[in-house]
């Protein structure tokens, strides 16, 4: 008899061809791939300066060791894990909230964070199974690569705080929202879960959980995508919705001859302002940049501007690989080119790109707003009075240009 393994043996195939990539990119750059021990970020710390080459490895990487080990592990297993992963996220908020990453920074030691020390130490040994922090031996912990963007010096910590506190306590109504509908919380878990609406209970790291998300996420790709650096002197990007502007801001510092007009709601404009004063006090002085209080719902943007830009979560619609080809059409009739990854991993990527749907169910989860597809998103600002123009690739932060019909 015949044993047909190809299923599997190609999985490690992608793997071992992925971590050769990874290995000659870092070579190229002098170094050794480095370790989760060290607490070095290493040189491809943010996603605008990871190469082409090592960012698709890395997809591979994280794609196929996770089919991997779903294929071959028992199905009642994974899907028990699965089920327990809320406790994950929940371990990342005490940490973090009592800054262990900073107490830990200098050396390895039993955590003092006036908490009980007991319970803390169960705390810290999951993460550590999970690859954040390290045990040294029974009840001595220290920080390693990942734990280190824990820091209280890190937005990133910001960012992991919002996940897991607003985002984290709205998922566990998401099942009684949808199964017991009320007028009172609008369909939004959030609501049910807390009495208010997201904008008026988040607190101020808020605008800080921003910038860690788009250190992420690539925020800095913005500047390098779109041909900026031609367009005339004061060209001006109103930046719709834009929070705290940390993403304009990054613009405007590589390409000082573009202008920005904030505009967000008046609590976070204040906000706002706070954060330019302190990381980009010039861009005030010299009227770079100006600021207008907006509700995205009832108000429209500043006229005059040159660009206007937002952010929005764009899902991939590749799941089923047949209903995709790699040079294809979207729904609409508009040219599109997907990146499809190799057989035999789920066409979208799958784990590796896991984190642009699960952005999905925390918008739904905190605004019962959603991510559409590329093609949903064309056919939507089609009927605004917008024709599509272009796709420019930028990792988890792809740029759409559209123009007026």
């Amino acid at each position: 008899m015949v044993f047909d393994n190809s299923h599997i043996t190609a999985l490690t195939d992608l793997i071992n061809k992925a971590v050769q990539d990874v290995i000659a990119e870092y070579a190229a750059v002098g170094q050794a791939v480095p370790s989760l021990d060290t607490l070095d970020p290493g040189p491809f710390n943010v996603p605008e300066d990871t190469p082409v080459r090592l960012a698709k490895a890395i997809q591979i990487i994280e794609a196929a060791c996770a089919q991997l080990s779903y294929t071959v592990a028992p199905p009642g297993s994974v899907i028990v894990n699965k089920s327990l992963e809320h406790e994950e996220p929940a371990c990342m908020l005490v940490v973090t909230e009592a800054r262990i990453a900073d107490l830990l920074l200098n050396k390895p030691q039993a955590a003092r964070s006036g908490l009980d020390a007991g319970k803390l130490t169960r705390i810290l040994r999951l993460l550590a199974t999970r690859h954040c922090f390290k045990e040294v031996k029974p009840g001595v912990f220290a920080n390693n690569r990942l734990s280190m963007k824990l820091l209280s010096s890190d937005p990133v910590s910001s960012i992991v705080c919002l996940l897991t506190d607003e985002s984290l306590r709205a998922s566990a109504y998401l099942n009684d929202t949808l199964r017991d509908p009320s007028e009172m919380d609008g369909g939004i878990p959030f609501r049910r879960a807390t009495g208010y609406s997201f904008f008026d209970f988040h607190k101020s790291r808020f605008p800080r959980a921003m910038v860690g998300w788009g250190n992420v996420t690539g925020k800095g790709f913005l500047a390098k995508v779109y041909p900026w650096a031609s367009q005339p002197a004061d060209s001006t990007i109103c930046d719709i919705a834009g929070g705290n502007g940390h993403v304009t801001m990054g613009l405007i510092k590589v390409h000082p001859h573009i202008k920005v007009v904030l505009q967000d709601q008046p609590q976070v404009i204040e906000m706002a302002k706070k954060f330019w004063e302190t990381e980009h006090p010039g861009a005030i002085k010299k009227q770079r940049v100006q600021f207008a209080p907006f509700d995205f719902f009832k108000d429209v943007a500043v006229k005059g501007c040159d660009f206007y830009y937002t952010c929005i979560c764009v899902t991939d619609d590749t799941v089923l690989r047949d209903a995709v080809r790699t040079h294809g059409q979207a729904s609409n009739g508009v040219d599109v080119e997907f990146d499809i990854a190799p057989e035999p991993l789920l066409p979208n990527y799958g784990l590796a790109r896991v984190r642009t749907y699960e952005l999905d169910m925390t918008m739904m989860n905190l605004l019962n707003a959603q991510a559409r597809t590329l093609p949903e998103f064309i056919e939507l600002c089609k009927n605004c009075g917008l024709k599509f123009e272009k796709l420019y690739e930028a990792g988890e932060t792809d740029l759409v240009e559209f123009s007026p019909i």
